[in-house]
């Protein structure tokens, strides 16, 4: 099932050193970003997700002073990385690189990292059996571009004929979109997805998502890292901005760059003077993010799918060691929007783990138990600087991501994958778009 609708036409540009999507800026940007700036100001990043690292690296390549604040014990966001539990390490964080036709593709070509196409096949858990096809093309309805309309997910398969028997087979998809599918609009899924250029394969990586990087990006910037700084205020009334953390601690700067997950900017967890503007914190409204939790099960023998769609406990699991030089049996549960929320509420590892083991036994006559060793559960949720997967696109949220990222009196601007306009928000290389983005739209505002 393909992950997003795709246009795959895309060439890229090589420009001092780093690659860029040529459809990506504007002729005037890309000129202003490479021109030789001369900028004695301090820039500081709030967090040090992929936008956050990127921009760094560009601002590095730049001759320009920066510092990354970062709240977490360690950098990466949404990235992780897991030793231990199985023959291979572990993603735990984003995974899969959708398509190639991107900054980070480049990247990957350039560095020779080892990656994988993921073409793995899928099983239908429908009608209380496992099946290689459904009856009817449930997935064709969330890429047609015609007669959308601006309701959820669940909303729209029931009035296109899609019944009860099709619910979890609708959660699937609305997950990897990012939330419930009662909460999804299939109309602004398709309409925020129409500049996708990155391609329509998914890939995997030899190491992990993580390890690219760290080494290709992360590596250069990261003595400029510092960990456990939770930012609690940013004050941009003057001229020089003043940010405050948790520990009474400021840092002046003269541009920020804030790249935290939108459920962040949606809180009151960071405080602003003056308060941003309403239209802006509208738009962060506007954009949602929803819960999401990834299980791994290491199992002594392999009994299951490559993947198995549509179950009422996890409407999607994925054989993990696909692509990776591996010994242990390791089956991913990707656990989105309800079913995530559920399952947090049980409220122990344990209890998650059973859920997950009783529903495999339903699926394969108790295969599941009998062979089951460890688990590991990776609850995004829970994560204070995270509080959720990844954004999704609301019904009504209309043009938010464009005023979301608009930057503010030229001294502040925001990144993220929810900050991408170009199609490809809720991807890494849409986070590190986004980063690339606004250090353009920072030395533009400089050059004046």
């Amino acid at each position: 099932m393909d992950r997003r609708r795709f246009l795959k036409q895309s060439s890229l540009l090589s420009l001092g050193g780093l690659l860029i999507p040529s459809t990506f800026f504007s002729s005037c940007r890309k000129e202003t970003l490479f021109e030789d700036i001369n900028y004695d100001g301090k820039v500081l990043i709030i967090g040090a997700g992929a936008a956050g690292l990127y921009a760094a690296y560009i601002l590095k390549s730049r001759g320009i002073d920066f510092q990354i604040l970062e709240a977490n014990t360690n950098y990466g966001g949404r990235l992780g990385r897991l030793d231990g539990f199985a023959s291979f390490p572990i993603d735990l964080g984003a995974q899969w690189l959708h398509g190639q036709n991107n900054i980070l593709g480049d990247l990957i070509n350039k560095s020779g990292t080892k990656i994988t196409i993921d073409d793995s096949e899928e099983k239908y858990w429908f009608n209380n059996q496992l099946i290689s096809t459904l009856p009817k093309d449930l997935n064709a309805l969330f890429t047609n571009e015609e007669n959308v309309p601006d309701v959820s997910f669940k909303d729209y398969a029931i009035a296109e004929g899609f019944g009860d028997e099709y619910k979890n087979i609708v959660e699937n998809i609305a997950g990897d979109s990012g939330a419930a599918a009662s909460l999804i609009s299939a109309y602004w899924k398709v309409q925020e997805e129409e500049n996708w250029v990155s391609g329509d394969e998914d890939f995997k990586f030899e190491e992990t998502y993580f390890d690219f990087i760290d080494k290709q990006i992360a590596t250069h910037v990261k003595d400029k890292i510092s960990l456990n700084t939770i930012v609690s205020k940013i004050d941009y009334s003057q001229d020089d901005i003043v940010i405050t953390d948790s520990n009474n601690n400021t840092y002046a700067a003269n541009k920020v760059i804030i790249t935290v997950p939108i459920s962040i900017l949606k809180s009151t967890d960071i405080q602003f003077v003056p308060a941003l503007p309403e239209e802006k914190t509208t738009a962060f409204s506007k954009i949602g993010m929803g819960a999401g939790m990834k299980v791994f099960l290491k199992f002594t023998t392999k009994f299951f799918n490559q993947n198995i769609i549509g179950g009422a406990i996890c409407a999607a699991y994925a054989d993990d060691s696909i692509g990776k030089i591996q010994s242990d049996i390791i089956l991913l549960a990707f656990i989105m929007g309800d079913q995530a929320a559920y399952l947090t509420a049980l409220g122990s590892d344990v209890a998650i783990t059973n859920a997950l083991l009783q529903e495999l036994d339903g699926m394969y006559n108790g295969q599941a138990s009998a062979s089951f060793v460890s688990s590991h559960v990776e609850n995004w949720t829970t994560k204070p600087f995270i509080k959720g997967a990844y954004s999704y696109s609301t019904i009504g949220m209309g043009y938010a991501r464009q005023i979301a990222a608009k930057p503010v009196d030229k001294k502040l601007y925001f990144a993220g994958e929810a900050m991408n306009v170009n199609g490809h928000h809720q991807t890494v290389f849409g986070a590190v778009e986004s980063g690339y983005n606004e250090v353009g739209n920072l030395l533009k505002d400089v050059k004046g």
